[in-house]
């Protein structure tokens, strides 16, 4: 019960950050300190964002963003584990692909984007793409680092009891290397999210990303800082329900 309440206090510490932010905002706002046009009070921008979701306007775009995030970061979880087990535990593969995943890692992804406009043309395909490419590689390295960081004698077991490899991987590798992979998985989530906003302002036809900058171009600011607070509550929530997921998976964590 002890780390619940640990968890419960840092939580309501945690809020009095952005709070305080709100209020010097809010104050400096209300003093004329800064300059209304540019940046509204958080009041303001409260109630578009109130109106946003009263008329019912906010529900389409937030679907769509939430559609091309869930496609591109499910594929990059898939694709970061099983490329990362394999590297972990086939030299050949790790030799293979090894040098290609060093080369391609490091380069901004957004660099691509004019890249995968030419061969996947501009719609969802190049948007979901690029959601791939940001989040595959924290989770494959994670995975990776996971696979090849277990017990030795947990492997050793496994080939005295001549347990098949898939029945290995599934049982033995996956579970044991779970916190690593989950590691990865969460810089993923954070990264999938801008990158899929970045390709909705290039690309997109709809989405949050889309209105942001449309409403930035049509110089709508109090709409475009609701818009950002949409984004924000998209973010701390798909970080909250990865904690629960992450509480439910590895239970153990945190119990200190």
């Amino acid at each position: 019960m002890s780390w619940r309440l640990k968890a419960l206090s840092a939580n309501l510490l945690g809020l009095i950050s952005p709070a305080s932010v709100l209020c010097i905002w809010e104050t400096a706002g209300a003093l004329g300190w800064i300059n209304p046009v540019l940046l509204p009070r958080p009041s303001l921008i409260l109630r578009s964002l109130v109106d946003l979701v009263g008329d019912g306007a906010v529900f389409s775009p937030l679907l769509h963003t939430i559609a091309l995030f869930a496609v591109g970061y499910g594929l990059a979880c898939v694709i970061g584990i099983c490329i990362g087990v394999a590297m972990a535990t086939n030299q050949v593969l790790y030799g293979l692909l090894e040098p290609l995943t060093e080369c391609i890692r490091p380069i901004p992804k957004s660099a691509l984007v004019p890249v995968l406009f030419l061969f996947l043309g501009i719609g969802r395909a190049t948007m979901i793409t690029v959601v791939v490419l940001a989040a595959v590689f924290p989770v494959l390295i994670s995975t990776f680092q996971g696979v090849r960081g277990l017990d030795p004698v947990l492997l050793e077991t496994a080939r005295t009891f001549q347990v098949r490899r898939q029945r290995t991987i599934f049982s033995i590798i996956l579970p044991a290397s779970l916190p690593m992979i989950l590691a990865g998985m969460r810089v993923a989530l954070g990264l999938g999210l801008v990158l899929v906003i970045l390709a909705e302002m290039l690309a997109g036809e709809d989405g949050v990303g889309f209105r942001i900058l449309d409403l930035q171009r049509s110089f709508q600011i109090r709409d475009m800082f609701a818009w950002i607070f949409v984004l924000v509550l998209l973010g701390g929530g798909l970080m909250m329900l990865f904690d629960v997921a992450e509480r439910r998976l590895v239970p153990w964590r945190g119990r200190t």
